[in-house]
C-alpha cells in the first residue's frame, strides 16, 4: 500500500505488519511498540480474543519481521503484559521474552513501569480465602532485546539524554501513569513517556525508529519530538487518520517547528 501520510520526519503506512514490503531489512535502529495483548480489547480492525497458542504464532511471525528489519546493532523495546489474567493466566512476559530468543534476539533487560494505578481491579478469586485467590500486579514490561551487538556502532553518536535522566532511566523501574483512552481515541494507547524515554536512551538524534502497531501514532510524534526519523506501520484506517491529525496538530507548533527543523 502506498503511505498513508509523510513529511520529512516521519511515515505512515496503513498496512499490515505481516504483509508490508515497504521496509527494507537492516534498516531500523530501534523498534518501540505495543503489540495487540490478546484481551478482548475492542480495536476496529484486529481481534483481540484468539487462542493463546495462535496468538504466540501471530507474536513469532510478527517478530521475526521486525528481526530482519533491524541492524545487527539495533534494538527493540517491547511493552509487553507480565501476565495475563483474563481467560486463563498466562506468563506472557516470560512467553515472549522466550520467543523472542528462539527467533534470534539478544536479550539485554526487562524494565517494570509501574503504572501507580489499581482503581481498575475487580477480579479478586476466592474474597479473603485461600481457595483460589488471584494475585494481579499492577504493571507492565518493556523487555529490551538487541539483534547481534548490543554496543551501538551505526548512527549520529549524538545522544540528548542529560544526566539526571540517564541514572533516572537506567534504574530498571518506571513509574509514571498510563494513557486515557478516551483523551487519544483509541482503545489502548501508551503514554507519550515509554516512548520517549526508551528513543532518548536507547537511539541517536537521526536515528530511525519503528512502530509496527502504531496506533494512535504516540511513537511518531515522539520522534517528532526528539529529532528522530519514525516509521509506523497501522493496519486500521481510522487510527492512521487519527495518528495523522496528532503528528500535524504537534507540527503546527511553532517551538516544535524550530527544534524539527533546526
Amino acid at each position: 500500500m502506498p503511505i498513508y501520510y509523510e513529511n520529512e520526519k516521519v511515515k505512515l503506512y496503513n498496512d499490515d505488519v505481516l504483509k508490508i514490503s515497504k521496509v527494507e531489512d537492516s534498516s531500523i535502529d530501534l523498534i518501540v511498540t505495543s503489540p495487540p495483548y490478546n484481551v478482548d480489547m475492542q480495536y476496529n480492525s484486529h481481534d483481540d480474543k484468539t487462542p493463546y497458542e495462535d496468538y504466540l504464532e501471530f507474536s513469532k511471525a510478527w517478530l521475526t519481521r521486525c528481526f530482519d528489519w533491524l541492524k545487527s546493532d539495533g534494538r527493540l523495546c517491547l511493552n509487553v503484559p507480565l501476565d495475563k489474567n483474563k481467560g486463563g493466566q498466562q506468563s506472557v512476559g516470560a512467553d515472549f521474552t522466550t520467543l523472542a530468543k528462539e527467533i534470534g534476539y539478544q536479550y539485554h533487560s526487562t524494565i517494570i513501569w509501574n503504572e501507580g494505578n489499581i482503581s481498575r481491579r475487580t477480579a479478586w478469586g476466592s474474597w479473603l480465602s485461600a481457595s483460589a485467590p488471584f494475585v494481579i500486579a499492577p504493571v507492565e514490561l518493556i523487555v529490551v532485546l538487541y539483534k547481534k551487538d548490543w554496543k551501538k556502532t551505526s548512527g549520529s553518536k549524538t545522544s540528548d539524554t542529560t544526566r539526571d535522566e540517564f541514572m533516572k532511566w537506567t534504574n530498571g523501574l518506571w513509574t509514571f501513569n498510563g494513557e486515557s483512552a478516551k483523551r487519544i481515541g483509541h482503545p489502548a494507547p501508551f503514554p507519550l513517556e515509554l516512548p520517549y524515554r526508551c528513543i532518548k536512551l536507547f537511539s541517536y538524534v537521526g536515528d530511525t525508529v519503528l512502530d509496527p502497531f502504531s496506533g494512535s501514532g504516540t511513537t511518531l510524534v515522539t520522534c517528532l519530538n526528539t529529532n528522530r526519523r519514525g516509521i509506523g506501520i497501522e493496519l486500521d484506517k481510522d487510527y492512521s487518520e487519527l495518528s495523522t491529525k496528532r503528528i500535524k496538530s504537534i507540527l503546527a507548533q511553532p517551538t516544535l517547528l524550530e527544534a524539527v527543523n533546526g
